[in-house]
């Protein structure tokens, strides 16, 4: 059992990120992280669990390098990206891949053994899909505009490298997304069939798959879309981002012709965007998230379509249903579809048919759910299950007795023992509106020695706490001694449209009222100690970190990571800044809601010590929010630390970057909390 207790063993644990099931529906392809390399990285491997409790986990590919995103073909091979080298002579299978290697696409056969290099584009695969019942593979991969793909565009790219050219000319649209620049590449879809093997000792390249280009010139419109086949292979059906007016976009639903690259548009509409499409398993239907653009007078709203594939008005699939649809699958009959949805602090699998629209909900337990995969008898569902008292692990569902425990599947996960308990709790607003939230308390709190408490907003802000996270983990303070409060306030999913509305307008002020009352709620207890409290957030619940610093003194620490300062610099300033304005409005004519919610102007009344955390490559919250509150803070003598991470993004991805932020804020914590003495991690300096 994995222990909460030592930081390295949690950061080094190995986790499971994704499923897939096979075609047979005998096996799922797990999606499994674990740290290697030097230095210290996550990289991802696959694995074969079978899909009966009981079976033994094995591990199908091992490079240095990683691999992922699987994809079974209909005979059972697996199809995955990697960077690990191709094996050919020039390569030496004992050589690693080079540093700047980009992901090539791969073949597992089904009946096992080595698998096989079958694309390799210059720019490398960034994501695949199969033709369920042809085969015909489609992947997407970054090639530079005005090149052809293959040898023009290979050209490019080394006369930019070896001219050491690193500039992009951006000439409408984003520049940026979450984490990385928008390159002078632009994504395009590429079919191939899948080549048959070579001889040993051919050139590799002999075996690669030749791909015909879907689309030759698509600027931004693929960026960040998913994409799928028909199950014959002869369309495929794909986001299609299309710019807009003053620094606007919408995203359509393009279905394109695999055998002649022709597209049309399938579902498309002013201040709406329609993405994840899925085409039904019979080939029929389409079905896609309709979301509404939020507006300066109400937020933005979701829902499922359904459309015929040829063509024709899109359903709405939950009418009246108060919740905003996650991930959805078919069922293998096509008569109704399988979704996820955040209700009340957890995340359940429901399903609607096709016919009546009538919503029933299949998982009553307190779990979330992911990776949806029907099994083609249509008498089980295969998930990822998370809890905050269970980390993501597979799971059957029995559709044929729903209210059944879901059966747990083997995992080449770590497991791990709980320091603690996990409880469920609530209390009225100052409108009378229920906030409710998880509690994980320590095994030693008790009315004797009740436990200091940590407030934990969650980001989003339009989000939950329902679900394990990996970077956001209670239990890690419960081994402390620290009792966690998880609230869902004013702005959280999962209870209804009116939730979301009721913060609308007032990012600080509701949501602030909402977490104070169900705080001053919980610091009654008598397992918890009020006299020693603290609040921690990141992104939205790091603004929520730095509203609540100019707003009340009753904490003795408060931990701001990737948090908003200053409203009218971070919308502006954001990879994008077109949602923030239809929002908040255009600063220079109306900036009152900015005004009402900004932090930064009530930096005076902040007596509270704060920790700021922050990364540089963080371009949804731009470090510059960091830098002035820290200059803010400083300037005025506030007591004040600063976590940099000079190459990590809006998270902490690296583990050993994990580890020094769980440390530092334990002893930031431990300092301002408990009255121990300022103790640095000693990585830091």
């Amino acid at each position: 059992m994995t222990s909460f207790s030592d930081l390295h063993e949690y950061a080094w644990a190995p986790r499971v990120g994704s499923l897939r099931l096979s075609p047979d529906g005998s096996w799922l392809a797990l999606a499994v992280q674990s740290v290697g390399e030097t230095p210290a990285k996550y990289l991802t491997s696959i694995w074969r669990v079978g899909t009966e409790p009981g079976s033994t986990p094995v591990r199908l590919t091992r490079s240095a390098e990683g691999e992922g995103g699987p994809e079974f073909l209909p005979d059972g091979s697996l199809a995955f990206a990697s960077r690990r080298p191709d094996g050919t002579a020039a390569a030496g299978p004992d050589k690693p891949a080079a540093k700047d290697a980009k992901p090539a696409l791969w073949l597992l056969p089904a009946a096992g053994g080595e698998a096989r290099r079958i694309a390799a584009p210059g720019g490398g695969v960034a994501s695949v899909a199969v033709a369920r019942d042809a085969g015909t593979l489609v992947y997407s991969a970054p090639t530079f505009r005005g090149t052809a793909a293959g040898d023009e565009d290979a050209a490019m790219r080394k006369a930019r490298t070896d001219a050491g050219v690193s500039a992009i000319l951006h000439e409408s649209g984003r520049l940026r997304y979450w984490d990385h620049d928008l390159s002078p590449e632009q994504l395009r879809l590429l079919a191939a069939e899948v080549p048959a093997p070579v001889g040993a000792g051919e050139d590799g390249d002999a075996g690669l798959a030749t791909p015909r280009d879907l689309t030759p010139e698509p600027g931004r419109a693929l960026d960040e879309q998913s994409f799928g086949l028909t199950p014959d292979g002869r369309g495929v059906v794909t986001g299609w981002a299309v710019p807009e007016d003053s620094g606007e976009q919408r995203v359509d639903v393009a279905v394109i012709d695999v055998a002649t690259g022709e597209r049309r548009t399938l579902l498309s509409g002013t201040g709406l965007d329609y993405e994840r499409p899925r085409v039904s398993p019979d080939g029929l239907f389409v079905i896609a998230h309709r979301i509404e653009h939020e507006t300066y007078d109400r937020p933005s709203d979701v829902t499922l379509v359904v459309t015929p594939l040829a063509g024709g008005e899109p359903r709405d699939l939950l009418a009246g249903f108060d919740r905003h649809p996650g991930e959805a699958a078919w069922a293998p009959d096509s008569g109704s579809v399988f979704f996820t949805a955040d209700h009340e602090g957890r995340r359940p699998v429901f399903r609607v048919s096709l016919a009546s629209g009538e919503v029933t909900r299949l998982t009553p337990d307190h779990g979330a759910y992911e990776s949806l995969c029907p099994a083609p008898d249509g008498r089980s569902l295969y998930a990822l299950r998370s809890a905050y008292d269970a980390a993501p692990a597979p799971v059957r569902i029995d559709l044929d007795n729903p209210a059944a425990d879901p059966v747990r599947l083997a995992s080449p996960a770590a497991s791990f023992e709980f320091p603690g308990r996990l409880e469920e709790v609530s209390a009225p607003a100052a409108d009378g509106t229920t906030i409710r939230a998880w509690l994980v308390l320590p095994a030693d709190a008790t009315p004797d020695a009740p436990a200091p408490l940590v407030l934990w907003v969650h980001g989003g802000p339009i989000s939950s706490w329902n679900s394990w996270s990996w970077r956001w983990n209670p239990w890690l303070l419960a081994a402390r001694g620290y009792a966690v409060l998880l609230p869902d306030p004013a702005l959280s999913t999962g209870y209804g449209q009116q939730m979301i509305e009721r913060g609308y307008t007032s990012w600080g002020a509701v949501p602030f009222s909402d977490v104070m009352a169900i705080t001053d709620a919980v610091a009654e207890r008598a397992d918890v100690d009020k006299t020693r409290t603290a609040m921690m957030g990141g992104s939205y619940g790091g603004y929520m970190a730095n509203w609540i610093a100019g707003h009340t003194d009753r904490f003795q620490a408060i931990v701001s990571h990737a948090s908003l300062w200053v409203l009218d610099q971070m919308f502006g300033t954001t990879d994008g800044p077109a949602f923030w304005r239809r929002s908040f409005g255009d600063f220079t004519t109306q900036p009152e809601r900015y005004l009402e919610n900004s932090p930064h102007l009530h930096v005076d009344k902040i007596v509270t010590p704060m920790l700021i955390i922050h990364g540089d490559k963080d371009y949804r919250v731009p470090v510059g929010e960091a830098l002035r509150l820290w200059w803010d803070l400083t300037s005025r003598s506030k007591q004040v630390k600063f976590l940099y991470f000079p190459d990590e993004n809006h998270w902490v991805l690296k583990p050993g970057d994990v580890e020094v932020w769980y440390a530092t804020v334990l002893a930031f914590l431990a300092e301002h909390v408990r009255g121990e003495a300022w103790h640095q991690p000693e990585l830091l300096s």
